[in-house]
């Protein structure tokens, strides 16, 4: 897994696991494991990771690693979010909740990318191309790490979120750092992985995630959904106990 996603790119591995998907269900068919995003079971998650590989992280069927099993968790404990009538935006949108958030009928749901297949709009997150206070509920789930002035791209989440809306904003987030590691120095991809986790970050976020958010203007909460899992859950879910969730409110 290491070595395939160092060759190739993210767009092309998104059409690749759309043929392979099927397949891989019927591999690792079992009960050991569960993915709460499609029900399904199986015999074993996968390793995953550029750097440092994690057990248990990559479902097979869906290819959900442990952040959009927890998030679903979240959105589904949210009062049948299914069927409120909101407009949300996708930022990055991962082939795990794509199809599954476009078949919501009461969401008005746009996603957005520089590079991927699964965008309707094209755009940097620094400069996105939508009018102030358009969305009720904006998702952007491990983007910010990838981002030098991230600070503009969470000013700009806040510019086209509505007032009363909720942005969630998941980054890999160190508990043990109060302050966030950045380095603009470092430009090399095997110096970034070596530094930040993956070729292609540029920074490793501490507790300070949250003051940056705040001084951008949103109210934020630290929800440890974990807390509220026993260990059986967790470890069926494939999830990382003590990870938080960045909501984010206007």
């Amino acid at each position: 897994m290491q070595v395939i996603l160092k060759i190739f790119p993210r767009a092309f591995l998104i059409k690749l696991s759309l043929l392979i998907q099927p397949l891989l269900s019927l591999v690792f068919k079992g009960s050991k494991f569960t993915d709460p995003i499609n029900g399904k079971q199986y015999s074993r998650f996968l390793s995953y990771g550029y750097n440092n590989i994690r057990p248990n992280a990559l479902c097979p069927g869906t290819l959900s690693l442990e952040r959009h099993r927890l998030l679903w968790l979240y959105l589904k404990g949210d009062s049948d979010i299914e069927n409120q009538f909101l407009k949300v935006l996708h930022v990055a949108p991962e082939q795990v909740f794509f199809k599954k958030f476009k078949n919501f009928n009461k969401w008005a749901y746009t996603t957005t990318d520089l590079y991927s297949p699964l965008a309707d709009v094209k755009a940097n997150l620094c400069n996105l191309p939508f009018e102030d206070d358009t969305y009720d509920l904006i998702l952007c789930n491990h983007v910010l790490e990838h981002i030098i002035d991230d600070t503009k791209a969470m000013e700009e989440v806040y510019r086209v979120l509505k007032p009363g809306g909720r942005a969630i904003l998941q980054v890999p987030l160190d508990k043990r750092k109060e302050k966030s590691y950045e380095d603009y120095t470092i430009t090399n991809p095997k110096d970034r992985n070596k530094h930040f986790g993956q070729y292609d970050h540029v920074r490793i976020y501490g507790m300070d995630f949250f003051d940056r958010l705040s001084n951008v203007g949103f109210k934020c909460e630290k929800i440890n959904l974990t807390s509220k899992l026993s260990d059986e859950d967790i470890s069926k879910y494939g999830l990382i106990k003590g990870e938080l969730i960045p909501v984010c409110w206007k």
